[in-house]
């Protein structure tokens, strides 16, 4: 495991949002969805897709708090440009859990 400095962590912004909007994203090479996330009135809303499609259902994610890096460059994928990258676990299997918050918090507090 290569390790970082806490200047290189710090660097690295990881907010929490809330999704606000799923759709299919059949472009994708991956099955995924694009996700419109709330990060609050600081952030504002930034789309994502997101290669969860086999592991969630759609109505699963709508209003669902999420944790995001928020602070990588936009990337192209497919037809569409994601702004944000949300986070999850994978496990050794392949299989994913988004990350999200223990409870309530505000809309773009920082992870730290």
């Amino acid at each position: 495991m290569e390790r970082i400095s806490w200047q290189e962590f710090n660097a690295v912004e990881m907010r929490v949002g809330k999704i606000i909007s799923v759709e299919e994203f059949p472009e994708a090479r991956n099955p995924s969805f694009w996700v419109h996330v709330d990060f609050g009135k600081n952030i504002g809303v930034k789309k994502s897709s997101v290669a969860i499609r086999n592991l969630y259902q759609l109505q699963e994610l709508m209003g669902r708090l999420i944790v995001a890096v928020t602070n990588f460059p936009p990337k192209q994928i497919a037809t569409h440009r994601s702004e944000v990258l949300i986070l999850a676990a994978v496990n050794a299997d392949g299989s994913m859990k988004l990350l999200q918050p223990d409870g309530e918090v505000e809309l773009g507090a920082r992870i730290g």
